[in-house]
């Protein structure tokens, strides 16, 4: 499927109203870590099978690799009581095991991490697709509050982040606790003295290394949510280039960005900062208990007490006593990203979703386009009406042209008839059925839209006309490209309707953009229309073309048009004249000139502009 181009493809939301969503939208409290954890288990929970293998197969590993040091302490006590007639044949058993142990404890461990790399990238596949998923179930008052920057970091940043930790921290935890628990016990078999001097440093390495952590973690989350709020601006400033350069306000731009950078920086400073404390603490604290072992266990060889070979491998249990103290104090600023992560991703899959569709829903077998607004109130801010007890009666195959200032509400009636939003009081019929007993999606197919925001995938320039019918042939397509106008413009193409338009729809003009837009909506041949004008960019001769697509795609089909050039909606059957929110005059071109009310002094308004 070819790829959708950044330009959101829904209805735009009044401007003025979309600023106050975003002003109200407010900010929910983090979930605490311990939440997040169980959250992240539960997501986890397919892959415990394949997960438990690579743990035992971990653990597995760091047993064998435990009785290394033993064995070659044995080695070292057989050669010092046997010189100067060194017992080979023991000693060269003894060497043989040490080989084999070491061999399979690696091969174990690279069992381990190949399991964990597939979980891993199956992990990964799934957690994307359940935020794609996710995507195509939130409402569209979802997208009309949250910057997509952010959302495209949650799906890309932070999900690699999730599952890149997870890995090493399934690997790292079970390798660090055996090998802890492994040690302690060997350890205690040798000399109870010693043991209790390692042991002793742990609880206040850990006490430290938690404080520090905990406070931490506030900066890993920050970190995260700045990361997102950094690529939205990202996109922002590169899809906006244009904008940027003809305003002269690159460096106004580069002054924001710098801002948001900085933030990230200090952020991303502080906590590795404070997560990088936890490793020399741990480090000091193992130490000194290392320098006591070293004295004393000195002092029980010259006594008797402990062989020279125990005391030269309780010291190598040592150095392994403290690094799984070490790398567990360490992972702990891995498990700070990862709970960040998760808590932005697992978030974002708990947003609130559509309302399920009715069941048992109604359908219209034989579309006849009669479309009924019954007293319809709607706000999108509780207690900020947008639309005030809208009542209108609209015959099949009459043409609706919807006029007013910005704000005044015009969008926000395509947003209900869609089913984009839901009203607050009243309801919507389509040949005398309410579509809210109906599914959205059949409510969607009736309608084709050609939208003032022209958007384009990255693809042909025939797959983009099959996008709305997908079964539609070539000859179609070419039927439909002919009656839009835009035949003649693709055949100059060098592939012609195999030519490829560019990501961001840069290698056609404006004109030539909105004319194969309209030939998608005939491609697909919807009973009812949907049309907010843009002509206001392109020249007199594309506008010609366009108004004369505009009235082939229309005849015959109910259709709603949001006008913008008055000029071009004389000819249409009513005339909806909005103002905050209500109908203020409706009828036909000359018979609201006649009233001399709100539409008369906005048509000669512009018509005085011209």
């Amino acid at each position: 499927m070819p790829k959708v181009n950044r330009k959101s493809p829904e209805p735009r939301k009044d401007s003025e109203t979309m600023n106050e969503v975003r002003d109200t939208k407010t900010n929910k409290s983090p979930r605490k870590m311990l939440d997040s954890f169980k959250v992240f288990l539960k997501s986890i929970k397919k892959y415990r099978f394949p997960i438990l293998i690579s743990v035992l197969l971990t653990i597995g590993s760091a047993v064998l690799g435990l009785f290394i040091p033993k064995i070659l302490g044995d080695m070292t006590t057989v050669a010092v009581s046997s010189y100067p007639d060194l017992d080979w044949p023991t000693l060269g058993g003894k060497a043989i095991l040490v080989i084999v142990l070491f061999c399979t404890s690696a091969l174990l461990g690279y069992g381990q991490a190949y399991i964990l790399a597939i979980v891993s990238a199956k992990y990964t596949k799934d957690i994307r697709e359940q935020i794609l998923d996710k995507i195509s179930r939130l409402p569209i008052s979802y997208f009309d509050k949250h910057q997509y920057g952010d959302t495209l970091s949650r799906m890309s940043n932070d999900v690699d982040v999730l599952t890149t930790s997870m890995s090493q921290e399934i690997a790292d935890i079970s390798m660090s606790l055996t090998t802890l628990i492994g040690v302690m016990i060997i350890m205690l078999t040798i000399s109870v003295p010693l043991s209790l001097i390692s042991f002793v440093v742990v609880p206040i390495s850990v006490f430290v290394v938690g404080r520090i952590m905990r406070f931490a973690q506030k900066y890993f989350r920050e970190q995260q949510k700045t990361l997102g709020v950094l690529n939205s601006e990202i996109e922002e400033d590169y899809s906006g280039q244009v904008v940027i350069k003809s305003n002269s306000h690159e460096d106004k731009a580069m002054e924001e960005f710098g801002k948001i950078n900085e933030k990230l920086t200090v952020v991303s400073r502080r906590a590795q900062i404070y997560s990088s404390l936890s490793f020399p603490v741990t480090h000091i604290f193992t130490n000194l208990g290392y320098v006591a072992i070293c004295a004393l266990g000195g002092v029980f060889v010259v006594q008797g007490q402990i062989t020279i070979g125990n005391i030269q491998a309780f010291i190598q249990y040592v150095s392994r006593f403290n690094r799984p103290i070490t790398e567990i104090a360490s992972t702990t600023s891995t498990l700070q990203a990862l709970l960040a992560a998760s808590e932005r991703i697992f978030d974002f899959l708990n947003e609130p979703e559509e309302q399920p569709d009715i069941e048992p829903f109604k359908a219209i077998s034989d579309v006849k386009g009669a479309v009924e607004f019954h007293h319809i109130d709607f706000s999108y801010i509780p207690g900020r009406p947008v639309i005030r007890d809208f009542s209108v009666k609209v015959e099949p195959g009459m043409k609706v042209a919807i006029v007013g200032p910005t704000g005044a509400g015009k969008t926000t009636i395509i947003n209900l008839l869609m089913r984009f939003y839901e009203p607050d009081s009243g309801y919507i019929s389509i040949d005398g059925v309410p579509t809210r007993e109906m599914r959205r999606a059949d409510v969607r197919q009736l309608f084709g839209m050609v939208l003032q925001d022209t958007w384009l995938f990255s693809g042909t320039v025939e797959e983009n006309l099959r996008y709305g019918r997908v079964t539609a042939t070539l000859d179609d397509i070419k039927k439909a490209a002919k009656a839009s106008n835009v035949n003649h413009i693709i055949e100059a193409l060098p592939k012609s309707y195999h030519s490829e338009i560019s990501e961001d729809s840069d290698n056609i003009s404006a004109g030539e953009k909105q004319l194969i837009t309209i030939a998608r909506a005939m491609v697909a041949n919807p009973p009812m229309m949907i049309l907010d004008e843009a002509t206001s960019n392109v020249d007199t001769r594309t506008e010609q073309l366009i108004q004369d697509s505009f009235e082939k795609l229309t005849h015959g089909r109910t259709s709603f048009v949001i006008a913008h050039r008055l000029s071009t909606i004389r000819n249409s059957d009513l005339i909806l004249v909005m103002r905050d929110g209500a109908v203020v005059e409706q009828g036909n071109h000359e018979e609201l000139l006649k009233l001399n009310g709100f539409y008369a002094e906005l048509y000669n308004s512009q018509f005085a502009e011209g």
